[in-house]
């Protein structure tokens, strides 16, 4: 069984939905590698409407992997390294799941 940490499963499901979108994924690398960025500077990157990216901000919010602060009239959108970090820790424990389970394979394959 694999330990989620201090995850729900709820959690999860929004985590990696929110990760399952390309600009999401490129919005969290973004903000996560460099500084905050308003949510203007982040729809001027993208070929779609602020109100697009918006919700897509919404979604990462939402997902706790970034949190919006208000500056004057500005959204601005900065990363939480730290959910990624609890993303990273889950995958790094399905993946010890499953090399353990192919070791296990080879094993009983493995001529005696």
């Amino acid at each position: 069984m694999v330990a989620r940490g201090r995850l729900t499963e709820a959690e999860l499901d929004r985590l990696f939905r929110a990760l399952a979108d390309a600009t999401r994924r490129d919005i969290v690398a973004r903000v996560l590698s460099g500084e905050p960025a308003s949510i203007s500077a982040l729809a001027a990157r993208y070929d779609m409407s602020f109100a697009a990216v918006q919700k897509h901000v919404a979604v990462l919010e939402g997902a706790k992997l970034v949190a919006k602060q208000t500056q004057g009239r500005e959204r601005i959108v900065r990363g939480n390294p730290e959910r990624i970090a609890q993303a990273r820790e889950l995958l790094t424990q399905l993946e010890d799941l499953w090399r353990d389970r192919f070791s296990q394979s080879d094993a009983l394959f493995s001529d005696p």
